[in-house]
């Protein structure tokens, strides 16, 4: 079963490119989507990237938390679900 991370401090040059090339390397990456603010298109520093398993996704956190990328320190985590109101 596939496992979605957040990443978040990203620098604005990050494209879903880079970050499926970053978390390729600790295993099958899914689908990467940068999160940008929906009126403008701008980045907000954040993504959410899908790992295969919830053991690539283990490694992934391992990794790459708190892990330099262009001179930010990335942190990863597991994506949590919104609450649904009923």
């Amino acid at each position: 079963m596939s496992t979605k991370l957040y990443v978040s401090n990203l620098p604005l040059s990050a494209t879903e490119e880079v970050l499926a090339g970053k978390f390729g390397h600790f295993g099958t990456v899914v689908s990467v989507t940068l999160d940008r603010d929906v009126g403008t298109g701008i980045s907000r520093r954040g993504a959410f990237v899908e790992m295969g398993t919830a053991a690539d996704a283990q490694k992934a956190i391992n990794g790459l938390n708190f892990a330099d990328f262009e001179g930010r320190l990335m942190s990863v985590y597991r994506a949590v679900a919104a609450a649904r109101a009923h």
